[in-house]
């Protein structure tokens, strides 16, 4: 994201910032810091994780509904806010109206067309099209950065934990049955566009 766009002394929005994990790390160069969350209870874990930090503050609110007001952000982050593209036209009208010209937004999803996780999310999700995808983003003038990562678990037990959580029982089953050990290459794609 950096060799896009600084968010040094700047104003970042992190949406979806969920309990505000990231949020400390964006306050070590942005100027201020603005995550939305639109869960109560992940608001209130936010916001206690940030409590020291002055210039960040937490809000409750939605990807198509963002508390701020027109034009009031630099740098946008957004991590599984914007599922698959189609469906998401409402938040990115939002990002339209609150990124400031010469702004840039970021947007991380799965990337469905590659990697273990990538044939694992086909199958648990196949009305999701990753050529779908590229052109819904790709039209709008978005830029794909693609991302290898993965995830590393100590025991096994954790994984399949992980792995019940992102399926269907039916799904995260055969899964399991077809992966041994306890690490998982993952592929993401980074979307950005500026503003």
């Amino acid at each position: 994201m950096r060799s896009v766009a600084s968010w040094d002394d700047r104003v970042l929005l992190d949406v979806g910032c969920g309990t505000g994990f990231h949020l400390p790390r964006w306050a070590e160069h942005a100027r201020t810091v603005i995550g939305v969350e639109p869960h109560a209870s992940l608001v209130a874990l936010a916001r206690r994780r940030t409590r020291r930090l002055d210039h960040v503050e937490v809000r409750q609110g939605t990807a198509q509904h963002l508390p701020l007001p027109d034009a009031s952000v630099d740098v946008v982050q957004a991590r599984w806010a914007y599922f698959f593209g189609p469906g998401c036209e409402p938040g990115l009208a939002e990002l339209d109206r609150v990124v400031r010209r010469g702004g840039t937004a970021f947007v991380i999803d799965n990337d469905a067309s590659r990697s273990t996780f990538g044939a694992w999310f086909r199958l648990g999700y196949p009305m999701v099209d990753p050529d779908e995808v590229e052109r819904f983003w790709s039209g709008r003038g978005w830029t794909r950065v693609p991302v290898d990562m993965g995830w590393s678990f100590a025991r096994r037990e954790d994984l399949e934990a992980v792995v019940r959580i992102e399926f269907s029982p039916e799904v995260a089953e055969r899964v399991l049955a077809s992966h041994e050990g306890t690490e998982v290459d993952y592929a993401v794609n980074l979307w950005w566009r500026e503003y």
